[in-house]
């Protein structure tokens, strides 16, 4: 599970993790799912959004989730409180 605030750069992580282009990316509405093939190893990654209208379903994600992904935008210093306070919600909750 690939999760955080909202323009963190989860699906930029993602996508280049698969090789793809992200030179447009616009804002998760809901999810998206890739698959990841590394070393014979395969991997689904749900990348989930983060604004604050989708915050109240991550703990819907978290059912068969064997590993999460808690991404940072270190740049943006505003909201690093915020990005705390969201994961240790969520992880109270589990």
């Amino acid at each position: 599970l690939l999760s955080g605030l909202d323009n963190a750069g989860k699906t930029t992580l993602l996508k280049r993790f698969n090789g793809e282009d992200v030179a447009t990316i616009s804002p998760t509405l809901g999810f998206n799912i890739k698959t990841l093939e590394h070393r014979g190893f395969k991997l689904n990654v749900w990348d989930v959004g983060g604004q604050s209208s989708l915050r109240s379903y991550w703990r819907n994600y978290f059912e068969s989730t064997d590993g999460l992904v808690w991404v940072v935008d270190s740049g943006d210093r505003q909201r690093l409180q915020l990005c705390a306070r969201e994961l240790r919600g969520l992880l109270r909750e589990e």
